[in-house]
């Protein structure tokens, strides 16, 4: 009597989690990534950047993560991450200015962490340069810059710099750091200015 009480209980238990996963599957809807179209025409960046290494970099590298997370193939967190990133890094870019600083909110938000933007500056490439390989590098709500070592979703980037070799490598061969000083030139602040008011 006890074993067929043990055995009663069991099977309720199995046809629980069987029901329940069942009513979990039928309700869960596949998230779909799509690739944000450029807001801006592809040579529009030069010469901070090329037009080739748009179409490489946006045409091949993203749309790439976003179709192969789509299609199940390869690490789905990898995808995702990688085509999170990209998304955040492309819309935060615009026509070259000469003089291209922050203002309003973005200013006052580095004047704030690093008391001047040539000290953000040298931060952020201290903080480049000290990367062995390739990553990004970011300005983080907290004030703070910090590094993505490969592809990882992160909910508190302000100002996004890939630092991987397809971002660079097309239009400043080994020169890193003249990539990172122009970069500053496309940089779109009133961008940085809307992330900082959404996340402070």
């Amino acid at each position: 009597m006890f074993l067929l009480s043990v055995l009663f209980i069991l099977i309720n238990i199995i046809m629980y989690n069987f029901i329940r996963h069942i009513t979990l599957n039928e309700g869960h809807t596949p998230k779909t990534l799509e690739q944000s179209p450029l807001p801006y025409d592809k040579d529009e960046l030069e010469p901070v950047k090329s037009e080739k290494t748009i179409d490489y970099h946006y045409d091949t590298l993203y749309k790439g993560y976003v179709d192969r997370y789509n299609k199940g193939e390869g690490d789905s967190d990898f995808n995702e991450a990688g085509a999170f990133l990209h998304d955040i890094y492309f819309k935060q870019f615009h026509k070259p200015i000469g003089s291209n600083h922050p203002e309003h909110i973005a200013l006052n938000f580095i004047n704030k962490h690093f008391k001047t933007f040539d000290n953000f500056q040298d931060k952020v490439q201290k903080t480049a340069m000290s990367i062995q390989g390739s990553g990004w590098v970011y300005l983080a709500r907290d004030g703070s810059i910090k590094t993505i070592r490969n592809h990882e979703i992160r909910m508190d980037i302000i100002l996004l710099i890939d630092w991987w070799e397809h971002a660079w490598a097309l239009d400043y061969q080994a020169d890193k750091k003249a990539y990172l000083r122009n970069i500053y030139k496309i940089i779109n602040w009133n961008i940085v200015s809307s992330r900082i008011g959404r996340v402070s």
